[in-house]
């Protein structure tokens, strides 16, 4: 590496502006001024690579390397470097060609998504073939200037972070479409953020810029709030206005991608080892199981013995996105194929193999660490994150913050930014208002996230999702108590959780009142079953106005332990008169985990 001297400093690969200032012992503001000035908006909690942390120390006179040793291969986390450099780890440089951009459409309904993409499939779609499709196959390539674009035909960040949640990342740029008439929504922001959590570079389409009230600056003004800044504020954001419906500023769009391709440089060995992400897949009664194929690297051939997940195939027949029957595909290229005995699932990773018996011998092993680790608990809990972090398997704590009210969220996220400063990195991928989603849970499943909540419930979809995919929820009434949580995780001294398991749930269908007893609820048992030993939380026009033990449980005229699902019954509640008609009683327990 070279003698160090005293204007010499070791950065890591990436570090935060903070921590940068305090190598350098200089001011964050006057590291942020230096950043701005080079193009780069951040803040103080911002993460940046070497290269720009070398700039800015080069002009505060100091002299960056990056820092080595053998723990840092053994620490390295390719878990969120981009699909396509990790299948390209392997191939021997000199092999290594550009090829066309893979690009995903997100943004929130309504704002044009659809449109945006029907109206550059037939304008630009490759040679003028937009007439020559005949079958929807889930992707298409257009051409710019000689060079081919891929755009994948399934818009929506569901789809997006349904493909991250099972290992892919079948795009390298995003288009976020924003209508200037509506602005940035939650469905927007959500689709911000799904972005970001996958690092891939975000282009905005600021559609429906021909409507009569079509706000345009105040938009920008949003996005630039939402860390999305305008380059042509010194920011690093291309915002295109367009107009799906008149056709207007696609090529200008097209541009844009070009721009941003080239900026990312990306690369794969055509004659490498074949690889990609299977992008739809379905049963056709004549012609049997049909999967689209989006080859990363090498080159796919008709005849090539294909393996996804759990099923294989010998590819019998291979169509581009026009219906045109190819012999082979080369990378970021489309294709239909014939050949696979069951259906893969969106999303999945396919290879090429040398024989089907090779291809049965990769899928034993694969069922039998399937069953093998069956029983082993997947969630991504705050203590095995720092089990993680201490085996050098991660470097940041990534966090899905919910809160009731903008006037909580801000300080939480404040306080839990000053945490982040020792050596766990704190990342809030998503913060907003309201209550847990499935979507914040399918956010963490592609994240290997937590998800807190500050005043808020997670709805019952939410949950069901988050038990499947092995996610984490953690919900406070206390901002200190959830600080206190993370503080302890990030040391290692974190408690036993304490979760919440539903037992049942009743509505409430008449009320009594009984002297020197009190109220009395009659009840009927909608969900699961209602304990004399559980809590209850009223909810009344889903929100919660009481939480508290059971004073009495009845059915008919007897007491008894419990109730269940479609039997009525009385409950009174202890320290709580105030019942009415309609209230959903849910009843639940509380449990430590170990």
């Amino acid at each position: 590496m070279g003698e160090i001297t005293s204007k010499t400093i070791e950065f890591p690969v990436v570090l935060t502006v903070r921590d940068l200032a305090l190598k350098m012992s200089a001011s964050p503001i006057q590291v942020i001024k230096i950043l701005m000035s080079n193009g780069v908006m951040a803040n103080i909690n911002q993460q940046i690579d070497f290269d720009t942390a070398a700039i800015v120390a080069s002009e505060l006179g100091f002299e960056a390397v990056q820092e080595a040793g053998p723990e840092d291969v053994v620490a390295e986390d390719t878990s969120e470097i981009p699909l396509w450099r990790r299948l390209i780890m392997d191939e021997d440089p000199k092999k290594l060609e550009k090829r066309p951009a893979v690009v995903t459409i997100l943004g929130h309904v309504d704002h044009g998504k659809t449109t945006l993409l029907d109206a550059i499939r037939h304008t630009n779609v490759a040679s003028g073939e937009a007439g020559g499709i005949t079958q929807h196959i889930g992707a298409y390539q257009v051409e710019q200037k000689g060079r081919l674009v891929t755009f994948l035909d399934t818009p929506g960040h569901a789809a997006f972070t349904a493909m991250r949640a099972r290992g892919a990342q079948g795009a390298d740029i995003v288009i976020l479409v924003v209508a200037a008439d509506d602005g940035v929504m939650p469905q927007t922001k959500e689709a911000i953020a799904h972005a970001k959590a996958a690092r891939v570079p975000i282009i905005v389409a600021l559609n429906k810029v021909d409507k009569p009230d079509a706000n345009i600056d105040y938009v920008k003004h949003q996005l630039a709030d939402a860390g999305l800044v305008p380059d042509e504020w010194d920011g690093n954001t291309l915002v295109v206005p367009v107009s799906a419906k008149q056709r207007k500023g696609l090529e200008d769009l097209l541009e844009a991608i070009l721009l941003v391709s080239d900026s990312i440089d990306i690369q794969a060995n055509p004659d490498g080892k074949v690889t990609g992400t299977v992008i739809e897949a379905q049963i056709d009664k004549t012609k049997g199981v049909i999967a689209t194929l989006l080859v990363q690297n090498g080159t796919l051939q008709a005849g090539d013995t294909v393996l996804a997940g759990l099923t294989y195939g010998k590819i019998r027949a291979m169509f581009d996105y026009t219906g045109k029957k190819v012999k082979s595909a080369s990378p970021s290229s489309p294709v239909q194929v014939l050949g696979f005995g069951d259906v893969p699932p969106a999303g999945d990773i396919f290879q090429v193999v040398p024989s089907e018996k090779e291809a049965r011998a990769i899928i034993q092993q694969r069922l039998t660490e399937k069953n093998q680790n069956s029983t082993v608990s997947a969630k991504a809990t705050l203590e095995q994150l720092f089990e993680k972090f201490q085996a050098g398997e991660v470097r940041e704590l990534p966090l899905i913050l919910k809160a009731d009210v903008q006037g909580s969220l801000e300080p939480i996220i404040n306080s839990l930014n000053e945490l982040s400063q020792g050596e766990i990195k704190i990342n809030i991928l998503h913060a907003e208002t309201g209550n847990i989603s499935e979507s914040d849970v399918m956010l963490a499943t592609a994240s290997k996230a937590i998800v807190l909540g500050f005043n808020v419930n997670a709805d019952g979809a939410a949950r069901n999702l988050a038990d499947q995919q092995g996610v984490s929820i953690r919900l406070y009434e206390i901002i200190y108590r959830m600080i206190e949580d993370i503080e302890k995780a990030l040391k290692g001294m974190l408690e036993p959780e304490i979760i919440e398991i539903p037992v049942g749930q009743a509505q409430v269908r008449a009320i009594f009142k009984i002297n020197k007893v009190g109220t009395i609820a009659g009840c009927r048992i909608t969900q699961g079953e209602v304990r004399r030993n559980t809590r209850i939380r009223v909810m009344r026009n889903g929100t919660k106005v009481f939480d508290g033990e059971v004073s009495s449980l009845k059915h008919e005229k007897d007491d008894v332990k419990e109730v269940r699902q479609g039997f009525e019954c009385g409950i009174s509640l202890k320290g709580y008169n105030d019942l009415s008609e309609g209230d959903i009683l849910e009843s639940y327990i509380i449990e430590k985990t170990s």
